[in-house]
């Protein structure tokens, strides 16, 4: 998932929404309630220029006449649940029933929609920022509009507004008058907007935080009838499959489609910046036609390394000294030099695919009157218009963005170019625009299409002092930038790109010499951020190095942790809750082990322990137990399943997840059968402890992530006596 945009702005709940102003409009549909609260209305989604009040697509809230509650979400989702959350947070100050809420994406105003946590000037989800982001103006948006519709009802019944209640979507006055919120809609939209508006008391929630919860979105997502991208079905529509190059960097140097378009159900064979796209009537016409496409590629720029030269160079320069340094604390050379003892690692990890079970896609449409219409998974919204009107040349006011949830992400629908998105519009305007077409990837064009997790090495070294205290830390990370030559460059600040080093450069641990340093390289395989992105490797290799320097100093690993962390009380505090919850320092079963680890990402703090064995010498998870501290808990349920869901995730990295390139630069893995995400019977056992908390709401999307892969390898450290220090754990296990 994408990063911190702004890494050092403030959280969302300290923002002072008295900056913004409520807006109230009536919806094109006759009766309906429309509200929201921005700096000004912009524009709507056809384009036109917007005067006095905002249209339905500029607000977050909007009620019908048939009592139908629309909460049009600023935040894109991707099963973690962002919309279950704003429907919370409206409804806790709204009233209506749960059957009457659905939720949509909405673009088009930065004022209204623009991620409060990145600074306001992009809309986009990631990070694990929803409800941080989402927190204060979602509740005000929901007691604005309960406010009006009381008062309407006031209004028209001759009756005090304090005689008014309001209880799932019905407005009702002790004399017996009631009427449903479809009812008031009209009438409250001709009021004036509260200037103040008061939100609940915290002990006066009963949604916020409520453990009973159940999802809204949970019948359509069992039945079938929740609609994603793929299920997108236009009248005319065509279907588009990709031919990329073999090795990235490639471009197409020439093609013959003569035998493809003379097969059934061909409608055309495009070339396009991206590679040549096979159109057909249905996705099966195109899939067939597809390898009877000869293409010849032009290779001159591309990267044609495998893994393993790209990974052998970066050993080599991990014993180098870095390009830049990210954090120094006293002097770490000369408190190595003196340490009674050392202790010395090189830790490698390899390229990570998204695996998201449904494969890109993105659907475009030209309309007569000039508007382009998108449907995708749009995790940049502003961004991917931006991208799309240039292409197509219009102006970034028509381009339409419908935005669909999708079967999974992990950061793959945040891609700072675009990608699936551009090359709907690509293959659009190669044919001429003349039918709407769904590009959709295959799994294995997903899997071979780049944009991973980046590889890295890291070399850390540790002095210990006669007492075995830790004195000396020095850490050398050496891999790709995620943001260079992107929008986001702006994250590299003298010469370090924070996703590198994010959960290293912020070590909470107290060791007087401390250094953090990076060296960044320049290869030919698109990286991108991945679920926890930078925690990802620095979580495992500094968790795990910790459990071998306290190993040499004859520490218990949560007794050397907790003596270094009187400055990180959350820290502490979730480590000791997973310990205790897990039985830390009781005998367990035997050939049965544990192992420990801590992280914060995203401002959340999660612990996990881990339980394992080592079967004919493989390793078993059989239990993983987790503490979680993300600050005030919007949905319990949603906290839980997000750390089961991240926990699984980090285990199926852990344990076998790689993709390799051979030696002349081509992916090796192009399915589930050769990349391996984590099977169900290897997902272990995995109990969630909530740390309870009146601090800001942070996020769960990511932070499961990275301590579950270290409090597993550190289990394996206390079986073996090895610390595995090259992943997954099939490849670097000991022999």
């Amino acid at each position: 998932m994408l990063p911190k945009i702004i890494d050092h702005l403030a959280p969302a709940a300290s923002v002072k929404t008295s900056r913004r102003a409520f807006l109230v409009a009536s919806a094109a549909a006759a009766g309906a309630f429309v509200i929201g609260f921005g700096a000004a209305p912009a524009r709507a989604a056809t384009g036109a220029a917007v005067s006095a009040a905002p249209a339905p697509f500029d607000a977050y809230l909007k009620i019908a006449a048939d009592g139908k509650v629309t909460i049009l979400s600023s935040q894109f989702d991707m099963g973690q649940g962002a919309y279950h959350g704003l429907a919370t947070l409206v409804n806790e100050e709204l009233g209506a029933a749960w059957d009457q809420i659905t939720v949509e994406g909405a673009t088009g105003d930065l004022s209204l929609y623009g991620n409060i946590v990145w600074g306001g000037a992009v809309q986009g989800t990631g990070g694990s920022s929803s409800i941080t982001t989402s927190f204060d103006r979602y509740r005000k948006a929901g007691a604005a509009a309960r406010m009006m519709l009381v008062e309407a009802a006031a209004k028209d019944w001759g009756v005090p507004t304090a005689e008014i209640s309001v209880k799932d979507g019905r407005l009702s006055h002790g004399s017996g008058k009631s009427a449903g919120f479809g009812d008031m809609a009209a009438k409250a939209t001709l009021l004036p907007v509260p200037k103040d508006v008061p939100l609940k008391s915290r002990q006066d929630w009963t949604l916020i935080g409520n453990g009973d919860l159940r999802r809204y979105d949970s019948k359509a997502k069992t039945d079938g009838s929740h609609p994603f991208t793929i299920d997108v079905a236009l009248p005319g529509m065509l279907t588009a499959v990709m031919i990329h190059p073999p090795k990235f960097g490639a471009v197409v140097k020439s093609f013959d489609a003569t035998k493809a378009k003379a097969m059934k159900g061909v409608v055309d064979v495009v070339a396009t910046p991206r590679g040549v796209a096979v159109v057909g009537e249905h996705m099966w016409a195109a899939l067939a036609a597809r390898d009877a496409v000869a293409v010849t590629w032009d290779e001159a720029k591309a990267e044609t390394r495998g893994s393993a030269a790209i990974l052998a160079e970066y050993e080599k320069r991990a014993q180098d000294k870095p390009q830049a340094t990210a954090r120094s604390d006293g002097d770490a050379t000369k408190a190595l030099a003196g340490a009674a003892k050392t202790v010395e690692a090189t830790f490698r990890f390899p390229y990570l695919a998204h695996a998201a079970m449904e494969p890109l896609n993105a659907v475009a449409r030209m309309n007569a009157n000039g508007t382009l219409e998108l449907w995708a998974g749009h995790q940049l919204p502003g961004l991917y218009q931006g991208i799309a009107a240039g292409i197509a040349g219009i102006k970034p006011e028509q381009v339409v963005l419908h935005i669909m949830k999708t079967g999974g992400g992990f950061g793959r629908r945040g891609t700072p170019d675009g990608d699936i998105v551009a090359e709907a519009v690509m293959v659009a305007k190669a044919i001429g625009y003349k039918a709407p077409v769904k590009v959709q990837w295959t799994r294995e064009s997903d899997m071979r299409g780049g944009r991973y997790r980046p590889a890295y090495v890291h070399r850390l070294k540790a002095g210990i002092d006669a007492a075995g205290k830790l004195v000396a830390w020095d850490h050398h990370i050496v891999g790709q930038s995620i943001v260079a030559g992107t929008p986001f460059q702006g994250l590299i600040q003298n010469g370090i790109d924070q996703t590198s080093v994010e959960g290293a450069s912020n070590l909470p641990y107290a060791v007087p010499n401390l250094r953090v340093g990076l060296t960044t390289t320049e290869v030919g395989v698109p990286p991108l951020w991945w679920r926890a992105v930078g925690s990802t490797h620095t979580a495992y290799a500094t968790e795990v190095f910790l459990d071998q320097v306290a190993a040499a100093a004859g520490a218990d690993p949560l007794a050397f942790r907790l003596a270094m962390l009187a400055h990180h009380p959350r820290h502490a505090a979730v480590l000791k809750l997973a310990a205790e919850k897990a039985g830390w320092g009781k005998p367990l079963a035997k050939g049965r082990f544990m192992g420990l680890a801590v992280h914060e990402s995203f401002h959340t703090f999660v612990a996990h322990v881990a339980e394992v064995s080592i079967e004919d010498g493989a390793v078993k998870v059989h239990r993983a137990v987790a503490a979680v501290d993300c600050g005030t808990v919007v949905n319990p349920d949603v906290v839980k399943a997000q750390i089961e869901g991240g926990t699984g995730f980090g285990l199926g990295a852990t344990l076998a997840e790689e993709l390799t390139l051979a030696a002349d630069g081509t992916v090796e893995q192009g399915n589930y059968d050769s990349y391996t995400p984590l099977r169900l019977s290897a997902m272990p056992k995995v109990e969630v402890h909530i740390v309870a908390s009146d601090a800001p709401p942070t996020g769960v999307g990511e932070p499961g992530v990275p301590s579950i892969g270290p409090a597993v390898a550190n289990a394996v450290g206390r079986a073996t006596g090895k610390w595995i220090t090259t992943l997954p754990l099939t490849r670097g296990m000991p022999s």
